[in-house]
């Protein structure tokens, strides 16, 4: 246990140490091995070398046939038979020694030599290293500058490297997507700012004129005093309302802050009780298909994306025309399903009606602003789930969303409908707290 202090210390001080360059690093990396690898090649060539000593003496006394004799330690020697002659294996047995000592010193004089070699070529090596280092960092630094260039004011250039399709491409590859990616949300950032600048100028615009006319008009009355401040309050709300459901849209990132079981049929149910009301007072018809539908999620924000689809499907209708609500299970999802009756959708601008002040019409009638639609996928994207819209042939859009069923844990991507129909599929995160209380409409 007291070692632990120790090691921390040490490992501290280890990555101080550490250069901070990875071409530096990489370098050090590179003679290191060099010298590792030589080193372990001196071992083995030294150990090779020893073990294989001088064991053959070759004397030749000029008499007699030379025979060869092994002696107690295993060493050879050709010459006459040693025991005739004492005196010629004394001289044997010295000049045995004599090539031993010889073989010893050639063995140590390689062994410096080869270290000096490896002192040297380890010098080469991190030279070597450095600019083979250079090299293979050359690439990122490019990328790296080309990234450094990249700003708001040009966010539509790439690195665009050309090569071999190894790593580093890939690398460069994928920040050019993750810079599509940026430029596209950049310049949806700008749309959305210039619609809700153009928004907002509108009420402003009239609540001038308003207030205008009953400071210049001096034979204003009561009446008309009331009316005016009429107006002025509904308009105040209509901002109200725009406001609310543009803080949902800015937040709609942060996600959902909790889970918990529910089941479309009776949020449905809800939804659809207590907009007959409203639905009888512009005679339209509210009809329903229930079915059990358990999902998980936030309760509130899966009320307010169906009251959104029910409030768009009232508000763009026809007169005697009809609202049709369904919920199901579809192949392990929860479905709710919500179409109306009303004027012809261009299946081409489907889509379009999903993102912020989009509408078919050029005005916000009845108090939409074209964030309903928004808000819906904004809501269905924290859930994970899934949107299809179509436009209905004989007018009026059908809109559907699955949920993932109560058994399925929520995951990071969404599974697509098995549908054939055009489908937007939208994976934003969603502020709970404001999204309840958002409303808008197509």
């Amino acid at each position: 246990m007291r070692l632990s202090p120790l090691i921390t210390t040490i490992s501290a001080y280890a990555r101080r140490l550490m250069p901070r360059r990875v071409r530096l690093r990489l370098t050090l990396l590179y003679g290191a091995l060099f010298v590792v690898s030589g080193g372990v090649l001196l071992a083995i060539t030294y150990l090779l070398v020893t073990g294989s000593p001088a064991n053959l003496v070759l004397v030749d006394s000029g008499a007699g046939n030379p025979v060869v004799t092994p002696d107690s330690h295993g060493n050879l020697y050709l010459g006459p038979d040693p025991s005739g002659s004492a005196q010629l294996a004394d001289f044997t047995q010295e000049l045995r020694q004599q090539a031993l000592r010889q073989h010893e010193a050639e063995v140590h004089h390689l062994l410096a030599q080869s270290g000096i070699a490896l002192g040297i070529m380890a010098v080469i090596s991190m030279v070597l290293g450095w600019l083979v280092a250079g090299r293979v960092l050359h690439p990122l630094r490019t990328m790296t500058d080309s990234i450094r260039r990249i700003s708001a004011s040009n966010m539509h250039e790439r690195l665009a490297v050309a090569g071999p399709d190894d790593e580093l491409k890939g690398l460069a590859d994928t920040v050019d997507g993750l810079l599509g990616r940026l430029e596209s949300a950049l310049d949806s950032h700008k749309r959305f700012v210039a619609n809700a600048a153009h928004e907002l100028r509108t009420p402003l615009t009239l609540e001038h004129a308003l207030l205008e006319e009953a400071l210049i008009d001096r034979h204003a009355t009561r009446e008309s005093f009331r009316s005016n401040f009429e107006r002025l309050l509904e308009i105040s709300k209509q901002q109200a309302r725009l406001l609310e459901s543009l803080l949902t849209l800015s937040s709609s990132e942060r996600g959902l802050d909790h889970h918990e079981p529910l089941d479309l049929s009776v949020v449905a149910e809800q939804i659809a009780r207590t907009s007959r009301p409203e639905a009888t007072r512009r005679g339209l018809r509210v009809e329903t298909t229930i079915g059990p539908a358990p999902t998980s999620g936030d309760s509130a924000l899966v009320q307010r994306l169906v009251a959104n689809l029910v409030d768009n499907a009232m508000g763009y209708n026809i007169p005697d025309g009809r609202v049709e609500i369904t919920t199901r299970t579809d192949g392990g999802r929860a479905v709710v399903s919500v179409s109306n009756t009303g004027p012809k959708v261009p299946p081409e601008h489907v889509e379009r009606l999903f993102e912020p002040f989009q509408r078919l019409g050029r005005t916000a009638s009845g108090g939409h602003h074209g964030l309903g639609l928004s808000i819906v996928r904004a809501i269905a994207g924290a859930h994970n789930a899934v949107i299809v819209a179509r436009a209905r042939p004989d007018g009026g859009l059908a809109v559907e969303v699955a949920f993932l069923a109560r058994t399925e844990r929520p995951g990071r991507h969404a599974i697509p409908l098995p549908a054939a129909v055009p489908a937007t599929t939208h994976r934003r995160r969603t502020d709970t707290a404001q999204l309840d209380n958002a409303a808008g409409g197509r």
